[in-house]
């Protein structure tokens, strides 16, 4: 209502000065003072020249309008977030913060377009291109708008994952990233079908050629297709999260990002890990985050010169040792069987926490006093070996051979 005011008012002015000038009589124009006659013909070269069939009064009115107006407007979104960004940095502003954060995707670019369409309204154009200049407005209304809803979602979202997130590593889970970038891609599918229908175009008709379209897309990117829907699967299943440590196949690290297509894993060398969903999901998945307790089971072999009242003491030495440590808990020790060089004994105790440095250290301790403990008990530990009796030794020829000269001279 305020530009249409604005130009209704600068139009009447130019035409009751153009009126003006062409309403003066010779006899007063040969009666005017000098000044007067220079300011008339001043006047009368700007309402009577014409570029691109407009005259230029026309043109200077549409380029001030048009200036006024992006300064305007500009100024006045200006004004409202600084008032607005006063007020948000109170407690419990909310609804200010959204407001701040949705006007700032407010694009200066588009209000320079609307404020050219301004001008452009204000010429004396053909009826044929006062529909365009509509149709023109419609689209700059369509992007802002689209702008404005763009960060009014992205803000929903965050702000939904970030309350509803267990751990503050939220922005990069597969749910979020996903939730986003198919509301963005609705959103943006409206917008342009509602651009495309103001020009003129057959929505229908574009949405069925988009259908058979669609098809030989979908057969094009059939891999990139397979890796969105494995994310989709990660996002809804969860068999791990950002953060969590995982093993798949021989590769493993932190997950540091669940994209659409790929994965992110920082593995423990430093390196990036990037690894398509789709192999992801169709491979064995090992996620160390989520253990509670480490069940170890590590065994030791003993040499075949031990008593039997030291291989009954081993077992009893191996619990008491793994008893006092506070980060485990003992399950069993057992002397296993007969080894072909050695005896095999076997031990399992429960790591309480589910950390690996704390694993290795209980592990360290436990292997250090077994070392002290059999030495004081006069164990040795075995090893690979094999220990060959003979019998007897076959005679040689040579041997024989004398034997039997021997038996001759005697006879």
């Amino acid at each position: 209502m305020l530009y249409a005011s604005l130009e209704t008012v600068l139009r009447q002015g130019a035409y009751q000065v153009a009126a003006g000038v062409k309403g003066f009589s010779v006899g007063r124009l040969a009666a005017m003072q000098p000044e007067d006659r220079m300011e008339h013909d001043i006047i009368v070269f700007f309402t009577e020249s014409e570029f691109l069939g407009i005259s230029l009064a026309n043109w200077i009115l549409a380029i001030v309008a048009s200036t006024l107006s992006f300064v305007l407007v500009r100024g006045a979104i200006g004004f409202v977030l600084r008032k607005i960004r006063t007020r948000s940095s109170a407690p419990n502003a909310q609804l200010s913060y959204i407001a701040v954060e949705v006007l700032s995707g407010t694009s200066n670019t588009l209000i320079l377009l609307a404020s050219l369409l301004i001008g452009v309204g204000m010429l004396d154009l053909p009826e044929r291109w006062l529909g365009r200049v509509s149709s023109l407005w419609f689209v700059v209304a369509a992007l802002q708008v689209g702008l404005w809803a763009n960060r009014a979602i992205a803000l929903a979202l965050y702000r939904y994952f970030a309350r509803h997130s267990t751990t503050s590593t939220f922005q990069g889970s597969a749910l979020a990233t996903l939730s986003l970038w198919g509301a963005k891609v609705l959103l943006w599918a409206t917008v342009l079908m509602a651009m495309l229908s103001n020009v003129g175009v057959n929505i229908t008709a574009f949405v069925a050629s988009l259908g058979v379209g669609g098809i030989a897309v979908a057969l094009a990117v059939q891999n990139i297709l397979g890796d969105v829907f494995a994310s989709l699967a990660i996002a809804v299943d969860k068999p791990f999260e950002i953060g969590d440590f995982i093993v798949v196949g021989s590769l493993s690290g932190t997950v540091e990002h669940v994209g659409l297509k790929t994965t992110r894993i920082r593995s423990l060398g430093g390196e990036q890990i990037v690894m398509a969903n789709a192999d992801m999901i169709g491979s064995t998945i090992q996620n160390y985050k989520r253990l509670q307790e480490r069940r170890i089971v590590f065994d030791f072999r003993l040499t075949y010169d031990c008593s039997v009242d030291q291989v009954r003491e081993v077992p009893k030495k191996v619990e008491e040792i793994i008893r006092r440590l506070k980060n485990a808990r003992f399950d069993r020790s057992h002397f296993r069987s007969f080894g072909e060089t050695s005896l095999e004994f076997e031990t399992v105790y429960i790591v309480l926490d589910p950390s690996y440095n704390v694993y290795m250290d209980v592990q360290q301790t436990i292997n250090l006093e077994i070392m002290e403990a059999f030495a004081d008990m006069d164990v040795r530990f075995a090893f690979p070996s094999r220990t060959v009796y003979v019998a007897s030794l076959p005679e040689s020829r040579a041997s024989k051979r004398t034997a039997l000269e021997m038996d001759k001279a005697q006879a």
